[in-house]
């Protein structure tokens, strides 16, 4: 089979009821595009029959191309290894969920053609979400606008079409605890957005609770900000100036002998709070410091036990033109 134009990428991890639709709707949109495509489904160590389905849809349809792991990775490590091992000149990442329709893939083909090498989709509107969810979004995506080195569009998730110049720059990347759109927005290139409407989840349980949502927050600011690092820096200098102020007030009451337990009591407060403010500190350090020696150790981001013999390779020459 020869590389084809467009390569999509679909991580999955235990959606047996959604893959059938899946591959069904991506086939009709890519097949309406006249070039020839490829469809990448990455099993993220699955455990309800869905290797099996990836199995029978490649032995169906040539284009499939499953990349099975040997265990769990994460999504951000299923999404890397599809674009490892894509080959197309165009690669769009889609959730497998169907929350991301796949007939938008076709809006950021056309502003792929028009010469943008990243278009990302911007979502308009989320159907089937809860208020909480939905709060809670607006304000990851708020503050990680506001704190980062880059600023990564709002209300942008994973799903989006990146050409292979700029792909290559992101296969280059290797960290560990990994922001996909932030790694996006970093490479620079042409960029634009594209609006649509998320829909609700087809069909099983969301595989992004809060606390998955709360660890990606935390590679997003470690990987593309050192706000915190400033911040403990800047809350040191202000307890410090807090202190020598309440040292002498401390030493007037003293010299007028009007010193009381009320003043006891305060200091033992502020002994606390302090330790407080310690503890945090060393945490925050304490991530820095993890995430670098998880990079030293240097293992490999993902185990393949079954997939294409080797992933595409982004040095190549012939594919930076």
């Amino acid at each position: 089979m020869s590389e084809p134009i467009f390569s999509v990428i679909a991580p999955i991890y235990n959606e047996l009821e959604n893959l059938p639709l899946l591959y069904a709707r991506v086939k009709e949109v890519m097949d309406s595009t006249g070039e020839s495509w490829e469809l990448i489904l990455v099993d993220d160590g699955s455990s309800d029959g869905s290797t099996d389905v990836m199995r029978k849809l490649a032995a169906e349809d040539e284009r499939v191309r499953p990349v099975i792991f040997a265990r769990n990775f994460g999504h951000q490590i299923a999404v890397t290894a599809g674009m490892d091992y894509s080959r197309g000149q165009a690669v769009t990442i889609i959730d497998s969920d169907l929350q991301d329709p796949p007939e938008v893939i076709l809006d950021l083909i056309e502003k792929w053609r028009e010469g943008y090498q990243i278009v990302y989709a911007v979502r308009s509107e989320r159907e089937g979400e809860s208020w909480f969810k939905l709060t809670t979004a607006s304000l990851f995506y708020k503050l990680i606008f506001k704190i980062t080195d880059v600023k990564i569009p709002l209300n942008t998730g994973d799903f989006r079409l990146i050409d292979r110049k700029a792909l290559n720059v992101i296969n280059q990347m290797r960290e560990r605890n990994r922001f996909l759109r932030g790694m996006g927005a970093w490479v620079g290139f042409k960029q634009i957005g594209v609006e649509y409407k998320r829909h609700a989840r087809h069909a099983g349980q969301t595989h992004y609770p809060l606390k998955k949502m709360m660890q990606l927050a935390l590679n997003a600011i470690t990987g593309f900000s050192t706000y915190p690092l400033k911040l403990l820096t800047t809350g040191g200098i202000l307890l410090v100036g807090m202190s020598l102020v309440l040292l002498f007030i401390y030493l007037l009451l003293a010299i007028f002998n009007n010193f009381d337990l009320t003043y006891i009591l305060a200091t033992w407060l502020s002994l606390i709070f302090l330790s407080g403010i310690l503890l945090i500190g060393m945490g925050i350090l304490s991530e820095y410091i993890g995430r670098t020696y998880d990079e030293a150790k240097g293992r490999p981001l993902y185990i393949v036990a079954e997939g294409p013999k080797e992933p595409f390779n982004p040095t190549r020459l012939d594919h930076l033109k």
